[in-house]
């Protein structure tokens, strides 16, 4: 059966169920509006290690552990690994896994990660390539300013429009709907399709302003799906991106009114989400390769799994810069990949 839909989705035939998930955040993030929501939140951002990569790596270590704590799973379960992060070569993910020895594809989509991770990880399963697969991403407020921008002892002043990355991981445990009936489990939800994003860039050079980098991404994934799928803003119950923000949140919605859909009413943002922006002093949101992940697992596949959300359109969006493209004066092309998961 073709499972091929338009210029760039897939609708599968038969869909993955997303049969365990854990969240790992960090002390700020367990002090935000979401904070009830995650499985475990740190007490110390380094999370007993010696420097800020290990921390990461550390994160992304803890939520697989828990994932696969949840499903009842070891890791000999498990077919393939697809994780990501934002540090140079992937190396929190790299080191963070390395004890699992699960076969690993190693991604980088910047903060679109997670998206880039589900898909893939759905896409073996529904082939016949796999019938358990884990998915995990992470990000560290620390390691991202280390490498990004300034060392947080310049203790420079931030922009409106900067975002904080999101200090966490989240981890997905997928499996056939075979596999899930053999291994006698309660699915948390399925995922029925995805489409995958183009590299969109719009010449924006402010490494400040992650969200009016990665805004047209979102609103030309969300649009491509839209027609692959033949569908619009109301067939979901929402339309969740990562990670644009109070400011790129604006302009995806402005974007997409210019196409003839008005998503304002579905609309919801893992940045906005994560903190109170007042209280907090986390300017225009969160962001990071951990931002959609950890909002993700602990809040929207609970909502799924109760019932209170039927249908969702996931978009992350990431930022595809480097310091090195920055130093040379490259712009910020953005991407997104999109992942409609479903109530079962």
């Amino acid at each position: 059966m073709n499972q091929m839909r338009g210029s760039g989705s897939l609708c599968f035939s038969k869909a993955p169920f997303i049969i365990s998930t854990a969240s790992v955040v960090g002390k700020k993030e367990g002090e935000g509006p979401l904070k009830d929501c995650f499985d475990v939140i740190g007490s110390d951002e380094k999370f007993g290690e010696e420097n800020w990569e290990a921390a990461e790596s550390a994160l992304q270590k803890e939520a697989l552990t828990v994932t696969l704590g949840k499903a009842g799973r070891k890791a000999e379960d498990v077919r393939y690994l697809f994780a990501g992060d934002l540090l140079g070569q992937t190396i929190a993910s790299s080191f963070g896994l390395k004890e699992f020895e699960i076969p690993l594809f190693g991604l980088y989509g910047a903060c679109s990660t997670c998206g880039e991770s589900l898909s893939l990880a759905a896409m073996q399963i529904a082939a016949g390539y796999a019938d358990c697969v884990a998915a995990v991403t992470s990000s560290h407020f620390a390691s991202a300013e280390k490498q990004f921008r300034f060392p947080l002892e310049y203790a420079n002043q931030r922009p409106k429009s900067a975002t904080w990355t999101v200090t966490g991981s989240g981890a997905f445990l997928l499996a056939s709907e075979e596999q899930t009936k053999k291994w006698n489990m309660n699915p948390i939800a399925r995922v029925t399709g995805v489409t995958t994003g183009k590299i969109v860039d719009y010449g924006i050079k402010d490494s400040m302003n992650m969200g009016a980098a990665m805004a047209p991404a979102a609103c030309d994934l969300i649009y491509q799906h839209f027609c692959d799928f033949k569908t619009s803003e109301k067939d979901y119950d929402k339309i969740i991106t990562g990670d644009l923000g109070t400011v790129g949140s604006e302009i995806l919605v402005d974007l997409l009114r210019e196409k003839g859909y008005d998503i304002s009413s579905v609309h919801e943002d893992c940045g906005v989400k994560i903190y109170d922006g007042e209280t907090q002093g986390t300017g225009a949101g969160g962001s990071g390769c951990g931002c959609s992940a950890v909002t993700l697992s602990g809040h929207y596949l609970k909502e799924l799994k109760e019932g209170s959300l039927q249908r969702i359109l996931f978009v992350p969006t990431g930022a595809l810069l480097s310091t090195v493209s920055f130093n040379e004066g490259q712009s910020v092309p953005g991407i997104a990949h999109g992942v409609v998961i479903e109530h079962v």
